[in-house]
């Protein structure tokens, strides 16, 4: 595609809304509460807030200078800005991150799916909390179910990707984005008003500083780059689609806002209801799945219709924060074959979803009848896992802070960041400096901790 015909996103509410719907995930509602709980309430969600302003806005205002300076996928896009070097890797890096990622996101998205099926039907009533986890093991262990919702999951992300940039993702941010935040609203306030919601509130709003050692602050940085999908190509490949005139910096800031907002509400709907009916709130990554069904019927039970309503808001709410993550991760893989290889768009994103089922159902698999073939100790499910989240995820991070920050031409960074001189931003240096010095050392701390070279802390 020449560089002077390429689509873009046709608003600045459609640029803000699709690369904050990139952003928004599982991570903010599922993983992003019980790291809170696990790591002191409100003393990690500051320090998470101070990882998110100083770490992770810089390094997406990186992406996005890569992304639309190049005006191309994110792995065409180092060919560009640094033709003839190793660079390119960095991209076809990205790109490979997404689309092992999409392939096994796309399981825990066809959950979600599970769950809105189950919450419809009324199936969460009458059920003991050991009745949550043999039903939630017997669906996760079925060959077949986790299968068939993981490959509706990737047709209906195919569907989107297929009408394009503008008419596809545009549109469907624009409808999802303000759906997510209005049901976050709804279940919030339904959350709060519960009898002993305060003790919730307290623990989200009351930092608990005794908490607070160095591993916290490593699992607040983890889960700031993590949150605002940083790394996988998805906000490079999506500020390629952006007009001249999109001002990066506050795109990044409004970004940022969304996606901590979204995390910071899910808190508010998961504790307080859980503080309500007496379960910790270190109840760990089965809150979503096996814990929350039980706080529903437990705190709402009482007036059977909200709880059932209450129920299936919830997970067409998931359901819709994982859809918006792999719209954008699909687009990674989509553009770079689309691109690179001259293939149409519609063919390109029909190999990509085919390749993400393959490797989407031996994935789901894995967490069943294959749980015995393992591969380093680990299943193929937590194989990509672990590979992507601890490997490739902050090395790719890493390596766009020093592109950015040491290999581009200074002038060429101010130029994108000030759009040729007609801004000005107060915070160019600051950026340019957390680039330079803060986020590479940052990266490298997460990325020791997280492969487990930093037990001493």
């Amino acid at each position: 595609m020449n560089k002077d015909n390429r689509v873009n996103f046709g608003s600045k509410l459609g640029v803000i809304l699709a690369s904050a719907g990139s952003a928004v995930g599982l991570g903010n509602i599922w993983r992003f509460p019980y790291e809170a709980g696990n790591n002191g309430g409100a003393a990690f969600i500051l320090i998470y807030l101070g990882c998110v302003l100083i770490l992770g806005m810089p390094i997406m205002v990186g992406e996005f200078i890569i992304g639309r300076r190049s005006r191309a996928n994110t792995a065409g896009a180092y060919q560009k800005l640094a033709p003839g070097t190793q660079w390119k890797w960095v991209g076809r890096l990205g790109v490979l991150a997404g689309f092992l990622i999409l392939s096994y996101y796309s399981v825990v998205a066809g959950w979600t799916l599970e769950f809105v099926g189950e919450a419809a039907t009324n199936s969460f009533v009458g059920k003991t909390a050991t009745d949550f986890i043999d039903t939630f093991n017997a669906f996760t262990g079925s060959a077949w179910r986790p299968m068939f919702w993981a490959i509706l999951f990737l047709l209906i992300t195919h569907f989107i990707i297929t009408k394009g940039v503008e008419k596809g993702i545009e549109r469907s941010s624009k409808i999802m984005m303000p759906a997510l935040f209005v049901l976050l609203l709804v279940l919030a306030v339904c959350s709060v008003s519960l009898p002993g919601a305060g003790e919730g509130i307290r623990f989200l709003l009351k930092p608990d500083f005794s908490k607070v050692t160095a591993s916290v602050f490593l699992s607040a940085m983890g889960q700031a780059f993590f949150s605002l999908s940083l790394g996988m190509g998805c906000l490079c490949t999506y500020a390629s689609y952006f007009k001249k005139d999109t001002h990066l910096a506050k795109t990044a800031f409004s970004v940022g806002i969304i996606d901590t907002g979204v995390a910071i509400l899910a808190g508010f709907i998961i504790f307080p209801a859980a503080f309500s009916v007496g379960i910790q709130p270190d109840a760990g990554s089965s809150l979503v799945f096996i814990t929350l069904p039980n706080v529903f019927q437990q705190a709402f039970g009482g007036v059977p219709l909200l709880a059932y309503l209450l129920s299936v808001l919830f997970y067409v709410l998931l359901a819709i924060a994982a859809l918006t993550s792999t719209i954008s991760l699909h687009e990674v893989c989509t553009a770079y074959l689309h691109e690179e290889f001259k293939l149409t768009r519609n063919r390109a994103a029909t190999l990509v979803t085919g390749g993400c089922m393959v490797l989407g159902v031996l994935c789901s698999l894995s967490l069943g009848v294959g749980k015995g073939y393992t591969l380093f100790g680990l299943t193929l499910f937590d194989l990509f896992d672990y590979v992507t989240a601890k490997i490739m995820l902050p090395g790719g991070g890493m390596f766009i802070s020093i592109f950015v920050g040491w290999y581009l031409d200074k002038r060429l960074v101010k130029d994108e960041i000030t759009n040729g001189g007609t801004l000005r931003v107060r915070i160019y240096k600051p950026i340019v400096f957390v680039l330079k010095y803060v986020a590479p050392i940052g990266i490298f701390f997460i990325f020791i901790n997280e492969i487990g070279l930093l037990k001493m802390f």
